[in-house]
């Protein structure tokens, strides 16, 4: 693993904070880390994951139960979606995810606190099926170098912060990575079109507003939020960049958990099965290092506003 990619936190663990009497501050640095571009990255889980709920998940025979790109749970409405089969099956999948779900966030709350009451609460998903060599359309392809954007979840300047464990027993997942967002920003975000997105005339925030409570796909989506779901096709359509951008090859061993800001930092999983993931959005108002977010990376490159 490359030690400028990747920050091995070893202060925190199932049982806590080390010292807890240092959380808070510990709490803002590791922030901080995370939005400057850096992975955080555990040996083990931080928070509780039964044995008995990884063995269930890797007995499944998914090429039978799965019905989308991966199998996926809302916690915000309770919602689980990407299986089907027998009902006491689906059920105990819609538990576990729950069960995993709470005890990502609790950890969350206390590892990462100053996002904790800001937060918003997105998918998690699980990710039973081999990486390498996946038949998908090249927009979904998960082996190619790309930032997230979510089509119909714009987030307006917030950060998409994602947690993912390795479930396999054996097998590590390995992805690549590209480093901080400004570099690739600056390379890149003229030539998939910047200025066009940053000349479009905005809609309002009441617009956008009412838009997302009506459901209307797209409504809601900022200047910025159009560039960055340019910017996530652009990056895969484009070979040289896949080619020859420097990159670090990552390998997280079984049990390892990760945390990444998936918008910031240009990620692909080359390989691996088995790997479960929380994510959330972190609106603006609640990041402790504001001037390294993308929106704001790309605002000084296009010398004016992209999300008010």
């Amino acid at each position: 693993m490359s030690d400028l990619a990747l920050t091995q936190v070893t202060d925190y663990t199932l049982n806590g904070w080390a010292h807890p009497e240092a959380a808070e501050e510990q709490s803002r640095r590791y922030c901080k880390i995370l939005e400057s571009g850096k992975i955080l990255f555990f040996n083990e889980p931080p928070f509780a994951f039964a044995e008995t709920d990884r063995q269930f998940l890797l007995a499944q025979k998914w090429a039978e139960l799965r019905l989308h790109k991966n199998v996926s749970y809302r916690p915000s409405d309770d919602v689980f979606r990407g299986a089907s089969g027998d009902s006491e099956t689906v059920a105990r999948l819609h538990g576990i995810m729950r069960n995993y779900s709470r005890q990502v966030l609790d950890f969350l709350a206390r590892f990462l606190s100053p996002y904790a009451k800001q937060w918003i609460l997105d998918f998690s998903s699980f990710r039973p099926l081999e990486e390498q060599g996946r038949d998908l359309p090249l927009h979904k392809r998960n082996d190619l170098l790309h930032v997230d954007a979510f089509p119909s979840r714009p987030t307006r300047g917030g950060r998409i912060l994602s947690v993912f464990t390795n479930l396999n027993p054996s097998k590590s997942r390995v992805w690549e990575t590209t480093g901080p967002f400004e570099k690739l920003a600056r390379e890149y975000a003229e030539d998939a079109g910047l200025r066009q997105f940053a000349d479009s005339r905005p809609v309002s925030k009441t617009v956008q507003n009412w838009g997302q409570r009506l459901g209307i796909r797209g409504m809601g989506r900022t200047p910025y939020d159009k560039f960055m779901l340019r910017f996530h096709d652009y990056l895969k359509e484009n070979t040289a960049f896949q080619t020859n951008f420097p990159k670090d090859r990552l390998e997280f061993a079984p049990l390892a958990t990760w945390l990444i800001y998936t918008d910031g930092v240009a990620h692909a999983a080359a390989s691996g099965q088995y790997a479960i993931e929380q994510t959330l959005i972190i609106p603006p108002a609640a990041l402790v290092a504001p001037e390294l977010a993308p929106y704001r990376i790309l605002e000084k490159i296009a010398g004016r506003s992209l999300v008010s």
